[in-house]
């Protein structure tokens, strides 16, 4: 846990430990899982067989058998338990036989457990255990199930310790009981319950060994008092460190997030859409989503130590970009006539490197886009989700970079966005990069577009990015990526110049 956590209080006692799971819990669950798990959103080794489990942790929130939080029997005369379990699976690295397989990603399942399950959990069923502890028991999601997602909350609420798992809490903040539970349906590689409209708890479902961006980043900027950002509530952590070494930072596994719900709050992606259909002007939240983006990261330089990137820093950026550059033209033949022009993007970073050119470096959003912001209905401007691009290693998405990464990211949302539209609202999106890099500027002092060689250098690795994201996921929208590359390829200027 970072040292942002430490202003909560003492947790409460620790209950009795729980009951250790036996030996075959993994072994009776494997087939299911096998059938199951791939088929989730989020899981990310898709395309790729699963060859086996391994058990990392397995806690019994509630004992099988025993009515959730003291409640009545479920529908069915059937009473629910709770099991918690991180479980790794082994996938070999290319979908090939005979390859070398992968140590595994980790994944967090919360499964409910009982002998019947009643027809309203029916779309949760992962299946009935045949054998070993479990056997003659059906299992299930268990955060479709609203007894169980009330564990969660309480266990949250009453900063509870249960096995490995340790729960915190901000106790500045209140967490009522009785608050009714809801599953998200929106979630893509995390999942996440509502209670009552009040709180929101994201749950990690591919899960590293580390401090989380998703917390860390939330939790400094409520201490600077940041109100972009919903400050975490409380939260949920695995420590599978070493006996006797609970600061081992290879065993510290985050788990889950609770801050507040934006109630009534638009997406900004959703909301963009909506403007555009009706050919509606979006310039004015453009920049007010820069000047809130801008406020956002001048916090961060003063919760988090910045960096200054010199000319050996900036080598290896610029050799990151023309490598991922070289494997999406080998990959997408529709972008090889454009390698050239996009490779000196790169080249004119690197030359102002060598000229001695330094940047600053700190803390940033990591993965930001439209989809990323929530607008209130007052008018201002949220961000979310700062867990970074979830495919990246944790050390990098913890490192510092120049604020023009999350800056290029949103450019390409407004295009993305424009180009919703046929034909494309290329004006439309001309007109929201510039409001939005003048919004920033109305904030930080510094507009983005004086900086046009390290602005069209991200924005053109960010290109290159989504080609070869849709050319392997949705070919459709192969075109909207290719028309910025044809720009960045022909013109070292972008459409936002002053």
């Amino acid at each position: 846990m970072s040292e942002a956590a430490s202003h909560s209080t003492a947790t409460s006692p620790a209950p009795p430990p729980p009951t250790e799971p036996t030996a075959g819990l993994l072994t009776s669950l494997e087939p299911l899982l096998r059938e199951w798990l791939p088929r989730q959103r989020w899981f990310a080794g898709k395309g790729r067989p699963v060859t086996g489990f391994s058990l990392v942790a397995a806690t019994e929130l509630l004992p099988v058998g025993t009515p959730a939080a003291g409640g009545p029997q479920g529908s069915g005369g059937s009473k629910a338990g709770l099991l918690h379990l991180l479980v790794r699976a082994h996938q070999p690295l290319v979908p090939s036989q005979g390859a070398a397989t992968h140590p595994g990603d980790c994944y967090q399942l919360l499964l409910g457990v009982r002998e019947t399950l009643p027809p309203r959990l029916a779309p949760a069923l992962i299946g009935h255990v045949a054998e070993g502890p479990l056997a003659g028991r059906t299992v299930y999601e268990a955060l479709h199930d609203p007894r169980l997602a009330d564990v969660l909350l309480e266990a949250l609420r009453t900063q509870a310790r249960v096995g490995e798992l340790r729960c915190g809490r901000d106790t500045r903040h209140d967490i009522p009981e009785g608050l009714v539970p809801r599953l998200a349906t929106a979630e893509q590689s995390n999942s996440s319950l509502v209670y009552g409209d009040t709180f929101i708890l994201k749950l990690f479902r591919r899960v590293v060994p580390g401090d989380n961006p998703d917390l860390e980043l939330p939790l400094a900027l409520s201490q600077e008092g940041c109100l972009r950002v919903p400050a975490p509530v409380a939260w949920m952590v695995a420590d599978l460190g070493r006996p006797g070494d609970p600061g081992d930072p290879d065993g510290h596994h985050v788990l889950g997030v609770l801050q507040p719900f934006l109630h009534g709050a638009a997406d900004g992606w959703e909301l963009a859409l909506s403007v555009l259909s009706k050919g509606e002007d979006f310039t004015a939240e453009a920049r007010a989503l820069g000047r809130a983006t801008a406020e956002v990261h001048t916090a961060l330089t003063t919760a988090l130590p910045t960096v200054t990137m010199g000319r050996a820093q900036l080598q290896a950026l610029v050799e990151g970009m023309t490598e991922r550059l070289e494997a999406a033209a080998q990959a997408v033949p529709a972008l090889r006539p454009y390698a050239p022009g996009l490779r000196t993007a790169f080249s004119a970073l690197a030359d102002l490197a060598a000229e001695g050119r330094t940047w600053t470096a700190q803390r940033i959003h990591g993965d930001l886009h439209l989809g990323q912001c929530l607008r209130a209905p007052s008018g201002e401007w949220s961000l979310i989700d700062f867990e970074g691009e979830p495919s990246k290693p944790l050390a990098e998405r913890r490192m510092p970079q120049p604020v023009a990464r999350d800056i290029a990211g949103m450019l390409r949302s407004f295009d993305y966005a424009a180009h919703s539209l046929q034909p494309p609202a290329a004006d439309w999106a001309t007109a929201c990069r510039a409001a939005y890099c003048s919004g920033y500027a109305d904030v930080s002092g510094v507009d983005p577009r004086t900086d046009p060689v390290l602005l069209r250098a991200y924005e053109t690795d960010k290109a290159v990015y989504e080609v070869l994201y849709e050319a392997r996921h949705r070919p459709d929208w192969l075109p909207v990526p290719l028309a910025a590359v044809r720009r960045l390829a022909t013109d070292p200027c972008t459409d936002t110049t002053p």
